[in-house]
């Protein structure tokens, strides 16, 4: 399964449009990564130069990654790497509680076998793997998978996109929790990859809300991950 979103594509196939794919995805990977942080400018000429590549196909790219949610593109300012306050992190962790379950209801009747097998073997891998990137790329994997058999593609882009803005916090939770309460996402994922199994629309989509409500909650200790927000700014008095 690609977990890449179905982002408008340039309308060509000639060597722009090849050439603005591979920034798209050269940029996608350094940002998922880590490499570059939340609130890294993106400088077009640099990443032309890196890719022996014009300047257009950098803007092309740039525009479908806005449509990812992994970039902002500022006027006169130029792109930068999405990031996210303390409370637009909290409110995104709140839409997940609610969209996410409701794509896996309507997905889990639709899921093929092998689907569900492949599953099985994700929360297997997951459990056996003690290196943080593998867990992010499995993790991610996993549950966007359970959700293929929802038959509305926006919601599943809307979901992907939602995934890709709160990866640099996914990654800093796990790295701060350790090894000390992965005993937790292993035992939540087979609960729900169980209830997958059974065809169990309700405690499937009820086990992930709690899944997902829960690294919410262990965020919001984690404050030191965001910007300290901007004092009030204090009005000018006008004279006359």
């Amino acid at each position: 399964m690609t977990d890449s979103l179905q982002a408008a594509e340039p309308d060509s196939d000639g060597p722009s449009s090849v050439a603005s794919s591979r920034i798209t995805e050269y940029l996608r990977a350094q940002i998922l990564s880590g490499e570059l942080a939340p609130g890294t400018r993106i400088r077009q000429e640099e990443v032309a130069q890196t890719l022996g590549a014009s300047r257009l196909p950098v803007r092309e790219a740039l525009r479908i990654l806005q449509s990812q949610g992994l970039v902002m593109l500022k006027a006169n300012s130029g792109a930068w790497v999405s990031a996210m306050d303390f409370d637009e992190c909290q409110m995104t962790y709140k839409i997940r509680e609610r969209l996410e379950p409701l794509a896996l209801a309507e997905s889990i009747p639709n899921l093929t076998p092998q689907n569900i097998d492949r599953l099985f073997e994700l929360a297997e891998q997951i459990e056996n793997n003690d290196n943080l990137e593998e867990f992010l790329r499995l993790d991610r994997e996993l549950h966007l998978l359970s959700y293929t058999g929802n038959p509305y593609g926006e919601l599943r882009h809307m979901l992907e996109r939602l995934w890709n803005t709160t990866q640099h916090y996914r990654r800093a939770y796990v790295q701060r929790g350790g090894n000390a309460d992965m005993w937790i996402i292993h035992a939540e994922h087979r609960l729900i990859v169980d209830a997958i199994r059974r065809r169990d629309s309700e405690s499937g989509p009820h086990l992930l809300t709690e899944h997902i409500r829960r690294t919410r909650r262990e965020l919001a200790q984690c404050t030191d991950l965001f910007p300290a927000p901007e004092p009030p700014r204090k009005r000018s008095r006008r004279n006359g």
